[in-house]
């Protein structure tokens, strides 16, 4: 693993969003989500995101996620997306989204 600065951190924009729609993008090679993130004063942004081993669309509704907010926007599958929904891989490589014990303000960042 290899040393970051602080100010290296720092740059990254990390803040929560609500998750408002949720829908299979069907255009994707591997099974994913598009899904539509409320994050405050942001706004809403879209993202795709091969989450679907373990969380079906409907059951993603309200679900506040931690995003990735600057990275430039990327077209994948046919979706513009705009920010990157954060989680881990578990002991059987399905992603596990990163989440809070409590509910935040939308566009609160990472502290």
């Amino acid at each position: 693993m290899q040393n970051i600065e602080w100010q290296d951190f720092e740059r990254v924009e990390l803040r929560v969003g609500t998750i408002r729609k949720a829908y299979p993008n069907a255009k994707a090679r591997k099974p994913a989500y598009v899904l539509e993130v409320d994050l405050g004063p942001l706004g809403l942004k879209t993202s795709s995101a091969q989450i679907t081993a373990l969380y079906q669309a409907d059951a993603l509704i309200g679900r506040q996620v931690l995003c990735v907010c600057n990275f430039a926007p990327k077209a994948i599958a046919g979706v513009r997306s705009e920010v990157l929904v954060t989680g881990a891989y578990d002991e059987q490589e399905r992603v596990v989204l990163a989440s809070f014990d409590n509910p935040l303000p939308n566009g609160a960042r990472l502290a």
